[in-house]
C-alpha cells in the first residue's frame, strides 16, 4: 500500500470517529449517519482497491487513471449534493414566506379586534 493511501485511510478514519461522535452527541440523525457511514467505507474502499479500478477502467477502454475516475464521480456526487441543497433552501425560504404572511394576518386580526 502506498504512502498517499494509508494517509487517505487515516484522513477517512478520523471522519469516521468524529461520524460516531456526532451520532453520539444526537447531532445527526440515524438516516444521515449511516449515509455517511456507507460514503466512507465506500470511500475507503475506492482508496484500497485503487489499482483494480485502474485495471477495471483499461478494460473498458477509458483512458483515464482510476484516481481520476473516483475525482470525477466525486465532483458529481458534490454538485448532486449542491442540487439537493439548493431545493431544501428553497422549500425552507417557502415555508418561511407563509409562516411569515401568517403572523402578519395573526397580527392583523388582533389589531382590529381592539
Amino acid at each position: 500500500m502506498l504512502p498517499q493511501q494509508i494517509i487517505a485511510l487515516l484522513i477517512i478514519l478520523i471522519f469516521v470517529i468524529k461520524l460516531f461522535t456526532q451520532k453520539k452527541k444526537e447531532i445527526i440523525n440515524q438516516t444521515e449517519f449511516f449515509s455517511w457511514l456507507i460514503f466512507w467505507f465506500i470511500a475507503g474502499l475506492a482508496i484500497i482497491f485503487i489499482k483494480n479500478i485502474d485495471g477495471f477502467l483499461a478494460e473498458l477502454g477509458v483512458s483515464a487513471s482510476g484516481i481520476n475516475f473516483l475525482f470525477y464521480i466525486g465532483v458529481l456526487i458534490l454538485f448532486y449534493f449542491i442540487f439537493r441543497l439548493r431545493l431544501i433552501i428553497a422549500k425552507l425560504d417557502r415555508q418561511l414566506t407563509d409562516l411569515t404572511r401568517h403572523v402578519a394576518i395573526k397580527e392583523a386580526e388582533k389589531k382590529y379586534q381592539k
